[in-house]
């Protein structure tokens, strides 16, 4: 997974998907209203909002994610959060999710051994409730470029879909006195079809449907039970 998170992190609350990301959380909490569960892992947690919703139903939630910035935000809202990948948790749990896109981050040739050690990370017919971006998603919809700024604050997002990946690059110029310092990183997301997941011999596949997040049909909302 790459790990250049870091910027994306400081300039999220810039691009806009604040309304998409809560039409996500609904969904995941509705859906695991359906489920008894005491214990969960959210697998690229962010900031906690998903964690903190969650909590109100008395699950006991800790969360991971490959940005510090996001762990140290997470942590200041009271949160359990490491920064670590799923592979060095040690711990199981009812249920991981994984909203908005974090699967996305896991390049093709790691998808594989992520999975699996996904499953290690679930209790006996423990659950993995994650969406990810649909072909349409990525070459129709993310694809493209686009700006905003706030005070003190300028940032350029340019997003090219080839080969199923999508590079974005992000560049960002930050007010520091009478100068603006930039700073600029690449995250790369991967294309992965359904097909794949449900192929896995260790997972069963509880729910698979498209959702409209953006435009139609643009992600697909995959549910999981550890065989």
């Amino acid at each position: 997974m790459n790990n250049n998170l870091d910027l994306y992190s400081k300039v999220e609350h810039l691009l806009g998907i604040d309304e998409a990301t809560k039409h996500l959380h609904e969904l995941y909490v509705e859906t695991l209203y359906n489920y008894e569960i005491k214990t969960l892992l959210d697998l690229g947690c962010g900031r906690g909002d998903l964690m903190e919703k969650l909590e109100k139903f008395d699950i006991a939630c800790e969360g991971i994610d490959l940005s510090a910035l996001m762990v140290q935000k997470a942590k200041s809202r009271g949160l359990k959060a490491e920064f670590k990948s799923i592979c060095e948790v040690e711990k199981t749990y009812d249920a991981i999710v994984s909203a908005f896109d974090v699967l996305n981050f896991v390049s093709t040739q790691e998808l594989e051994n992520f999975m699996q050690c996904v499953h290690n990370s679930l209790n006996d017919e423990g659950i993995f409730m994650f969406d990810i971006n649909t072909l349409h998603g990525f070459a129709n919809v993310a694809e493209g470029t686009m700006s905003a700024e706030e005070a003190g604050m300028f940032l350029s997002v340019d997003a090219t879909f080839e080969e199923n990946r999508l590079n974005t690059q992000f560049t960002l110029f930050e007010k520091e006195g009478e100068l603006y310092k930039k700073e600029q990183s690449t995250i790369v997301q991967y294309f992965h079809p359904l097909k794949f997941f449900k192929n896995l011999k260790n997972f069963k596949v509880v729910q698979s449907r498209y959702l409209d997040l953006y435009d139609e049909k643009d992600k697909a909302f995959i549910v999981l039970k550890k065989a």
